[in-house]
């Protein structure tokens, strides 16, 4: 199973901070470095970065890891921009750029910044549009014209027919669907085996309608870090997040093991990785949703130690 690691920068962290931790995932052997693509924490403002600007420069200041945002909303990007703009990060990261691309979904932010934010039943059909703008615009040059976007006949440059797409998504029906149609990466939340088994369901005979190849088409999670050095800081850390909820610490625990997060001590969060793996999932990017400054890089390198070990 192919390996990433996930950050959230609009709960705050600089881009010196985010090269740091991309850098870190090269250096550490991981596949991937995704970032989120938000303005702001749920309705608190930090210093939060823009996910495809600072992604141009992770191109230049890495060399092997694959980046990508997890994901773009449509809602902020009209496919135009994110067409020239994920072509030319491609380029300038030598082939190493994937577009995660999702329909959009707090309200805070749009409220904030003024953006639309459509119903859900228009956002997946503003997604649909985009996706078969991107696949027009690279793979087929034909052209395309929707309810809301418009391409010409014409080749989009720099070309990147290549660059992989991701669309993320946790739905049961139309996730699933657009993914079969369009993705080369279908990113989820952690989840169940049950839930894995029914969405990828759906996205085999959607990609099998589409003349495509199921197979082809990659399956990943991310999945929250919730783990510690030691047992006794792992209980105080499940105490504190269940303390939040409904749910007692043993309840707590239950949840999050059955929904495959990444949980407990070093070995604990390395045995939950290869269960992941048992179920089908062919990339698990290990997401760390915290102020860049307080990701965790030696936890993180204990539990890859484990996984590596095993």
């Amino acid at each position: 199973m192919e390996l990433g690691l996930m950050v959230e920068p609009q709960v705050g962290g600089t881009y010196d901070r985010l090269r740091q931790l991309a850098q870190w995932t090269e250096a550490n052997g991981l596949d991937a470095f995704a970032r989120s693509d938000h303005y702001l924490d749920m309705d608190r403002s930090d210093h939060a970065t823009d996910a495809l600007t600072t992604l141009a420069g992770l191109a230049r200041d890495t060399s092997s890891v694959q980046l990508m945002p997890m994901v773009s909303p449509v809602t902020f990007h009209h496919p135009s921009r994110l067409a020239k703009t994920a072509a030319t990060i491609y380029e300038m990261s030598g082939s190493r750029f994937a577009l995660g691309v999702g329909t959009g979904w707090m309200e805070s932010e749009h409220e904030a910044f003024g953006l639309e934010l459509p119903n859900l039943g228009e956002r997946f059909s503003r997604l649909y549009e985009t996706l078969a703008y991107l696949r027009a615009a690279f793979r087929s040059g034909d052209g395309f014209v929707g309810r809301h976007y418009r391409l010409d006949s014409i080749e989009v440059h720099p070309q990147a027919a290549t660059m992989p797409i991701i669309v993320g998504g946790s739905g049961p029906k139309k996730t699933p669907t657009i993914v079969g149609q369009f993705a080369d990466e279908y990113n989820m939340f952690a989840t169940d085996a049950t839930a894995l088994g029914a969405r990828l369901d759906v996205m085999r005979g959607a990609a099998a309608g589409a003349g495509r190849d199921p197979d082809a088409i990659k399956i990943s999670f991310a999945s929250p870090v919730i783990a510690a050095a030691d047992e006794a800081s792992y209980r105080a850390l499940i105490e504190k997040r269940s303390a939040g909820t409904d749910r007692s610490p043993e309840e707590y625990i239950e949840m999050i093991d059955e929904r495959n997060f990444v949980h407990g001590t070093p070995d604990v969060a390395a045995e939950v990785m290869r269960r992941v793996a048992d179920i089908g999932v062919d990339r698990l990017y290990l997401q760390r949703y915290c102020h860049l400054d307080d990701v965790d890089t030696g936890l993180l390198e204990a539990i890859l130690s484990e996984y590596r070990e095993g």
